[in-house]
């Protein structure tokens, strides 16, 4: 609200800006939804027993004693402890002050506690081998995630995130095949999600075709393409053209022995290290740097910055391009680091769940890579889950990171909001 008030000898006073908040009683209502179903499934239906965490592998140089819990305490203390935090959401609302993030995140942890505990009661659960397995299954969705960052903060929308993966997964996988080096693979498949990617902006941008239908034929397209090669170029020869080494594990001394985190971040491929750098400099690059600012400016206000002598179609091909690129070297991960061929549509979906990490994390790089780690750490603990014999259904595990994503856009974690000129052609 602005107030604007008149002095005595006619002069206006300063401007007086009053900030309104506007109550969303959305959290409070998650978080009591949320304490409810804890209480009735691990309170009411407790499980008896103890439940072991165990932190290392017995080959680790640290050893970590195995935390035991009980049961049944434990899922008490978390749940009563979920119920203070739904009281304070509703204290905040009624206070007009915003339920911050980093306690939203809080209760998801108390509530992550809660339900390992109650579903590993009897059994143990291998938090090491957890997180390992978040990191390899996330790292795809990292690069594809990243890659639709950059494309959408120019204002194109990658929707063929899935068929520049899948492009350079199937690339790597020749090119290292035939010259028996995975760097040249690496190579490859970042030109191959380039080329793709080339598509996608000459018709978006040049010729102004709708930017969603461009990125679903391209996926079709490449779809089609790699399975053609596949069956009759591949197959005929798999172990000349299908038979790609695999980036070995790279130690860092004494880093790598660090309990916990040293496997999970000292203890990796390079494409992982690779993974680890490109986050940081998507990040740094968009938001510290004068490329960072030009990629926004086109992204949100493209008629401002072709006031002020900054090429819009120019800025957003080439970014597009780049983030192909990115989007590459996440295909390379399934041929490279983790599967060691290709397969029919091996990528099976991880483009589009990279998009639903880019729109969780509300088109941030640090805000995505966390969305795609927490779709990552929901496939894993579905297998974890299925190891250790609970009685929760594997396919509810396999729901949970798409019912958080609706949960976000909804705004239940904070405001969603694209950037303005997203998906919108640019016509000087």
């Amino acid at each position: 609200m602005t107030t604007i008030q008149q002095a005595p000898n006619g002069a206006v006073a300063p401007i007086v800006l009053e900030k309104t908040v506007l109550k969303s009683w959305k959290a409070p209502i998650a978080f009591g939804v949320v304490t409810v179903l804890s209480l009735v499934l691990f309170v009411l239906l407790a499980r008896p027993g103890s439940t072991q965490f165990r932190l290392t592998q017995d080959r680790n140089l640290v050893q970590l004693p195995a935390i035991d819990v009980p049961t049944t305490a434990t899922c008490v203390i978390m749940t009563v402890l979920m119920a203070l935090i739904t009281i304070l959401g509703v204290w905040m609302v009624r206070a007009d002050r915003k339920v911050p993030l980093w306690l939203v995140a809080i209760f998801g942890f108390l509530f992550l506690v809660a339900f390992l505990t109650w579903a590993g009661a009897g059994a143990s659960i291998p938090v090491y081998g957890l997180l390992l397995g978040t990191v390899a299954l996330s790292a795809p969705l990292i690069f594809g995630a990243l890659g639709g960052v950059i494309s959408e903060r120019s204002g194109v929308v990658n929707i063929a995130i899935e068929g520049q993966m899948l492009a350079g997964a199937f690339v790597s996988a020749m090119i290292a095949s035939v010259t028996r080096s995975p760097y040249l693979g690496l190579i490859g498949a970042m030109v191959a999600g380039t080329l793709v990617s080339f598509v996608l902006a000459a018709f978006s941008i040049k010729y102004i075709v709708d930017q969603i239908i461009v990125g679903v034929v391209l996926n079709v397209l490449v779809t089609g393409l790699t399975n053609f090669l596949y069956s009759t170029v591949m197959t005929a020869n798999p172990g000349a053209l299908n038979s790609p080494p695999r980036f070995q594990r790279i130690n860092i001394p004494l880093l790598s022995e660090i309990p916990i985190i040293g496997p999970l971040l000292f203890q990796q491929t390079i494409i992982i290290y690779i993974m680890y750098i490109a986050v940081f400099a998507v990040w740094f690059g968009l938001f510290r740097t004068r490329w960072g600012l030009r990629v926004r400016a086109v992204g949100e206000h493209p008629q401002a910055a072709d006031t002020v002598g900054i090429k819009v179609g120019v800025t957003r091909f080439w970014n597009v391009s780049l983030a192909g690129a990115v989007a590459g070297l996440g295909g390379a991960y399934f041929t490279l680091g983790s599967v060691g061929s290709f397969n029919k549509e091996m990528t099976a979906g991880a483009g589009f769940i990279a998009l639903a990490a880019v729109i969780f994390g509300q088109w941030d790089p640090i805000k995505a890579t966390l969305a795609a780690l927490l779709f990552g750490f929901a496939t894993n603990l579905q297998n974890v889950i299925g190891i250790i014999g609970s009685p929760v259904p594997s396919e509810f595990m396999l729901m949970l990171p798409y019912v958080v994503t609706i949960l976000a856009v909804a705004g239940l974690v904070g405001k969603s909001r694209a950037p303005a000129a997203d998906g919108k052609p640019y016509i000087k």
